[in-house]
């Protein structure tokens, strides 16, 4: 039997920011679910196979800020074509980076890397060379 991973679900309290960011990364919005079991989106986006379900909170909530500093799901990676190019559109349309080494682009085990902090406060890896 195959197996892959499918999808990791993010909650966001910015909707509308957050959809530009995925969509900036080059997600396309596979299926729009307007007033999903109480919540104002639930939607789908995808890229080569992988998917983001996109949720807004449920009605009455606003979701506790993230903290990479926890148990679970600390960061997840995205292969793009080129780093250096996309790091510098997300920087001039105001995307935080976490730096090291005084850049947000850094040498990592023989690879270049960038880490983002989406709208809503995910931190997703760049990467367009690494070999295990």
């Amino acid at each position: 039997m195959t197996r892959r991973a499918h999808h990791v679900c993010i909650q966001t309290n910015t909707y509308d920011d957050s959809m530009t960011f995925y969509k900036t990364l080059g997600f396309t919005v596979l299926h729009e679910t307007p007033g999903f079991h109480t919540r104002s989106y639930n939607t789908w986006l995808a890229i080569d196979g992988f998917h983001i379900e996109l949720q807004t909170p449920k009605e009455g909530e606003t979701l506790a800020d993230t903290n990479i500093n926890q148990l679970g799901l600390a960061h997840f990676c995205l292969w793009v074509e080129q780093l250096a190019p996309l790091v510098e559109l997300l920087q001039q349309q105001g995307y935080r980076f976490k730096e090291k080494h005084g850049g947000a682009i850094y040498e990592v085990e023989g690879g270049k890397l960038a880490k983002v902090y989406a709208p809503e406060g995910t931190l997703i890896e760049l990467r367009d060379d690494w070999t295990l």
